[in-house]
Parts: structure tokens; sequence; C-alpha cells
């Protein structure tokens, strides 16, 4: 057996699985090192993918040629679009998979892609030379050659599991922690540091009264997550259940605050702030008399379900205790408790926006390691990562995204740029240029870009080129086709719309909130027609020709302000200026940009404390 490849990724997480598929896909002979082989795309946390701003991530993955999403309409046992009640640009996909599921069809995509091999095993440390990593050292001792090495170790560097007073060394419960990769990048100045993770307990379903909850049903629509045409909702479909913690509830756990190790001074490091803990909300929001929590099921075959919110560290006790005051939950047996776990991250700063770092060449961090939190954040890294990898090894054009082309382009950005002092988590809040980032129109964003790479297949660059001729051609019809009072009036009148007094072309009427094309489409023959030869994808076309055509002025003025501070992003800086003496600058300003280095001065803006008047003399002394 030959030990020598082209890409060597450390992990077989969310991160690691698209590292080492793109690699693969785009020609590369690619390994992936994982410890266990039986939980390659394990969900250590929730069994859901997507969710807010995460699931715009998902669907930018499969758009590029990614695999989380495939991965996921095929374990999807429940799907909701998030946020319909607001603009479509905050709509988000979100689905709950069965896990065991979920891990068996990453499973087959691993080991069914060409070029990708796999071996089970723990990497000690990486070998180097002349600054540039050249291949890993496992714990078998075995010594593997590669050109560009991805790091994807998620939280087992270093790990350690807290439940109340009891610490136990690992990266999953019942899993081992990695050491040896995190005490080498120190000793060649890698900053490094420790956050801070968790998650609930797991629940016997047969333990629990759902007559007592608010049933939450799943979408049965054609939404999904890949634009791919597979088959559609191929599992049992399941509910969520919702309930409520109270002041019984609130009480058992004060009563454990002093054994818990988020107040005692066991845990030290910095735990996820939009996704507390049950004993942090507690303590937080002492005035709440109650916090929402969601019973999610992992899978058509098990009784095992999630308690989604209540996140713990306590002691078993009080964890039991504290959930059977819980409404439905008064008998609940768990099949094991909430606990905490602590791992090594390198502070992100570090990278390049390739997510190579900056101090080893063709190294490259994805995932948990860089301080992020959530599969998709770490699916989004890991394609990123694989591709440049693989660019490294073969040549080629680096490959990055820019925050106006995608999600992954704003976490990237944001990592590399601002760092992280919490675990990062993706919001649409944090993507300035949301309203042209939609979960609808990921496919017409990227899919050319993965396809150019070698990525995207050739089936799927044309159907995106289909859907593209069809939601022209169906466009075109509203914007030029007319329309009589007397033909639609009556239609108007029944719904409460107002009358139209002259004609009027169908796009007037289709701009009207209350009005969408399949409602025109039942007024209007010709319009119905048009929409009967779109075949294949129909649903997904209308509703993303109606997006366009309602925000088409928004976007339209997004776009402008896109491309106006775009310019920023071309003017280079690197190397260009010695920060430290150009005393114009403030301090704070020559301490961040020496530090982090910024690749363009669209970058250097972003930099927290840089400030426009900074920018500015940047600007002049390039000009210079």
């Amino acid at each position: 057996m030959d030990f020598k490849y082209d890409v060597i990724v450390i992990g077989a997480g969310h991160a690691g699985n698209e590292a080492a598929c793109a690699a693969a896909n785009m020609g590369s002979k690619t390994l992936l090192i994982t410890m266990d082989m039986n939980k390659i795309g394990q969900m250590s946390c929730n069994p859901a993918v997507g969710g807010i701003a995460k699931g715009q991530i998902v669907r930018e993955i499969d758009a590029l040629g990614g695999q989380m999403g495939i991965i996921t309409d095929r374990s999807a046992i429940q799907f909701r679009m998030l946020n319909r009640s607001k603009g479509p640009a905050m709509w988000s996909p979100r689905s709950q998979s069965d896990r065991h599921e979920f891990i068996q069809q990453w499973i087959r995509t691993v080991s069914n892609t060409e070029n990708l091999f796999i071996w089970q095993d723990t990497v000690k440390q990486l070998t180097l030379e002349n600054g540039a990593v050249t291949g890993v050292i496992t714990a078998l001792g075995v010594e593997m050659k590669a050109k560009s090495v991805v790091l994807t170790a998620g939280t087992f560097l270093s790990g350690m599991i807290h439940l109340g007073k009891n610490q136990l060394v690992g990266g999953r419960i019942s899993e081992p922690a990695s050491f040896g990769i995190t005490e080498q990048l120190k000793s060649f100045g890698f900053l490094t540091d420790r956050m801070k993770t968790g998650t609930p307990c797991r629940i016997d379903g047969k333990s629990i009264d759902f007559t007592k909850m608010t049933e939450q049903m799943g979408e049965n629509d054609f939404h999904k997550f890949s634009f791919l045409d597979k088959e559609h909702r191929v599992l049992k479909q399941m509910s969520c259940w919702i309930t409520n913690t109270n002041e019984q509830t609130h009480k058992e756990i004060r009563k454990g605050l002093e054994f818990s190790p988020l107040f005692n001074g066991q845990i030290q490091s910095i735990g996820p702030r939009y996704c507390p803990s049950i004993e942090t909300k507690i303590v937080t929001f002492a005035d709440k008399l109650s916090h929402q929590l969601f019973l999610e099921p992992e899978g058509v075959d098990s009784n095992e379900y999630y308690l989604n919110g209540f996140s713990s560290s306590l002691p078993i006790k009080t964890q039991i205790a504290a959930i059977q005051t819980i409404e439905g939950l008064e008998n609940a047996q768990l099949f094991r408790p909430g606990y905490a776990i602590e791992f090594d991250f390198f502070h992100p700063t570090q990278l390049k926006h390739t997510l190579e770092t900056k101090r080893i060449k063709n190294l490259f961090f994805a995932g948990q390691v860089n301080g992020t939190t959530g599969y998709e954040e770490a699916g989004g890294q890991g394609l990123i990562a694989g591709i440049n990898a693989h660019i490294n090894c073969a040549g080629g054009s680096e490959f990055t995204l820019a925050r106006n082309e995608a999600y992954i382009g704003v976490l990237i950005d944001d990592l590399v740029t601002k760092g992280v002092d919490e675990p990062y988590r993706m919001f649409t809040s944090r993507a300035e240029y949301r309203l042209l980032l939609r979960q609808d129109d990921a496919d017409m964003r990227l899919t050319e870009k993965g396809y150019q790479l070698g990525l995207a297949t050739k089936n799927r660059f044309e159907q995106l080129e289909t859907k593209k001729a069809i939601q022209e051609k169906l466009t075109d019809f509203i914007n030029n086709t007319s329309i009589k009072p007397n033909d639609i009036n009556g239609f108007l009148a029944s719904i409460n719309s107002t009358e139209i007094k002259n004609g009027c072309k169908l796009r007037d009427l289709i701009l009207r909130p209350q009005l969408g094309i399949i409602d025109l489409a039942s007024a209007v023959p010709s319009l119905q027609k048009e929409i009967d030869t779109i075949g294949l994808r129909k649903d997904e076309i209308i509703e993303a020709t109606e997006v366009l055509l309602k925000y088409e002025g928004y976007i339209v003025r997004e776009k402008l302000i896109a491309e106006k501070l775009l310019r920023l992003e071309h003017i280079n800086i690197r190397g260009r200026i010695d920060y430290s003496t150009i005393q114009s600058l403030s301090t704070e300003a020559r301490q961040k940009l020496d530090k982090i280095d910024p690749e363009t001065i669209g970058q250097a803006s972003r930099i927290p404390g840089i400030s426009p008047s900074d920018v500015n003399i940047l600007l002049v002394l390039l000009g210079r």
C-alpha cells in the first residue's frame, strides 16, 4: 500500500467530508482519516440541518457541487421553510434528519467517490519541510505523504467532557480525544485557545406523554435542499413537539448551580451566546418564568428524542429532576444526559481567505478548529478548504467567495478578518447583502462557478441553464402580456383587491403584495398555459421568478451598492505597507493591521477598530 496522496483530510465530520469529496471529485488522490468509520458524518448535536442563514449555506454547498444538501434530502424526516412571514431574504430551509440514515448516506457517498480513500486511525503529528506541510504521522505509526493537508478535527483536539463535577477526556461522549497536533502547531507560533459547546440529553420516546405537548408538523410542498432532481421525502415524515420549562423546573436547576461546571470555575472557556445552556438561561434571564423546548425525533426506527433548548452540563440527578417537572416529561427516561465539551481551536485570523494557514503552506483549517459552531458552517468551510487544497496540488487560481456572492463568503471573511471571541454562528444579520444571497437563487449565483472548477457536474450545470431559460421566458411573458379590466376585475373583486380602470401588464398585478403568479394564473388562461409548459421544477421556477419580479428594485439597488464597495476588494495591500511605521494611523489600527495583514483594502475596512479615516490614509499611501 502506497501512503502517498495529493490531499489528506483529518477528521470525517461535516467539514472533513465536504473537503475530501471536493478534492477527490476535482481529481486529487485524497485520503480521509477518521477514528471510526461507522461514524462518518455523525450529527454530534441536534439531528437537524439548516435554519436561519444556515439553510442558505447548505443550498450554496449544493449549488457549488457539495454533498450536504443531497444527503440531507435523502435522510429528511421533516422539512420546514422558516421565516415565511418575512421577506424572501429571510426565508431559511430547515430539515430534521434520521440520524442513522444521515450517517449511512455519508458512508455510501465517501465510499463510492472516485479518488477518495479512507483510513481509520488518529493523527498525532504533521510532517513539515521548508515551511510547508508534507504529510502526517498517525497513532499507529504510519507516515503518510501529501501535497496538502486539511485539518477538520472538530471538538476532538484535547477534548474534555464536563458533566457536573465529573471530567472525562474525549471528543464526544464515549469517544477518545486527540492530542499532539495542537502542541506541535503552538510550537510553530500558532495562536490557540479553548472553546466550549454542549448538547442536551436524549430521551426515550416511550416515556414521553405527547398529549400534553403541541405538535409541530412539517411541510409537504416542493421545497428541499438540493437543486438536483432526486426522490422527494423518501422517508416517513415525523413531527416535532413543543413544551416549556416552568418555575419548578427553574427551581430544580438552581439547586444544582453550585455543581455546574459553568458556574463553579471548572469551565474557563467561552460558550455560544446564541445557543446557551439551560442553566445559563435561568441565570441570565432570571425574570423569565418559562423557556420553550422542542422534542426532535432522532429517526424513523428510533425512540430517541433530542430535547432542543435544554443543553446542560449539570449533574445527572439535577438534569433528571428538572426534566421531570416539564409537562409531558414527568416520567421521562433518559438514554443519556446532556454534557458540555471544551476543545482547542486556532484563531482564524491566522488564515487566508482560501483557509490555508499563513504560517505553514498547504495546510488548511476548516470547521470547529476555526472557532465556529454548526454543521452548516463546518460544511461550507470544508468545501472551500477542499477546493483550494486540490488547487494547491494541481495548479490554478485560488478560489474564494466574496461577501456579495455567498453566505459562505461572509462566514470566511468574518473569520479571517474579525476573528472570534465566542463560537461563531451564522445569522442573516451578518450579511449586508442578504437580499442578493437568498436561498432560492444559490444555484444562479454559484453553480457556474462550481462547474468551472470541475466540481459541479455537467448535468447540474445543464439543469441550471434550462432553469435560466425557462425563468427568463416566464418573466418576459409576464412583463409583456397585457390584461384588460373586463378580464380581471371580477377576480380582483373576489379577493378584495383594487380593480383596474385601464389595461395593464400582468407584471403590474404581480407587484401587488396579495397577488402571486399562481393566484393570477387561475384567472388568466394565457398565463396558466405558459406555466403548464414549464414541466420540471415548475414550483421552484415560479417562486424564484415571483421573488425577482416583486423585489427587482431593491435587488438592483443592493447590487449597485455591492459593486461600488467591491472596488476596494481589488486594491491589494498585503506586503505593500509597513503598518508599524505609519504614525498617522491610530495605534489600534497599526496593531490590528500588522496582526491580520489584510489582503485588500476592502478586508482592512472590515477589521474591528479600523476607522474610515484609517482606510483613507491607506488609500493615500497606496496612491503615493
